[in-house]
């Protein structure tokens, strides 16, 4: 998806994929999640886990700071909350994209976003909290 949340060529490929296991849509979401680190920091991170846990969704970020942020956390005592503050409006920014892609991948709908970024890590955390459990293919009856 471009910053305009308008779907890219590979965002259709993604879903029109359709994922056929938990595995996959827990693989898609990140793979997704990596685009969108890419598009909006320059780099994406070095490792993406996704965790799909009846209405939740945790997405953890491993490497994602750049070699600026970096270099701010290391020479200003305010380097960590200035990047924590701009990680979490880059997030709101790129909410409509994540509605989108919740939506396209799990069919449910996206009710709130909480995240945090450790600067020591350089790790990152997503929560999603969805509007209901989505249906997965083969468990619960979902079809397969």
């Amino acid at each position: 998806m471009n910053p305009n949340g308008k779907a890219k060529n590979s965002d259709a490929a993604l879903c029109n994929s359709r994922p056929r296991t938990r595995g996959e849509l827990e693989a898609a979401i990140s793979r997704a999640f990596m685009q969108l680190e890419k598009e909006y920091t320059g780099r994406g991170p070095t490792e993406t886990r996704t965790f799909l846990i009846e209405d939740i969704l945790l997405v953890r970020l491993k490497g994602v700071m750049t070699p600026a942020e970096i270099k701010l956390t290391a020479a200003d005592s305010r380097g960590a909350s200035l990047i924590k503050q701009t990680r979490m409006e880059l997030t709101n920014i790129k909410r409509p994209q994540l509605e989108t892609l919740i939506r396209d991948l799990l069919g449910v709908q996206l009710r709130s976003v909480y995240t945090d970024i450790c600067t020591q890590t350089g790790e990152r955390v997503v929560v999603m909290s969805l509007d209901r459990h989505p249906e997965l293919p083969g468990e619960n009856g979902g079809p397969m």
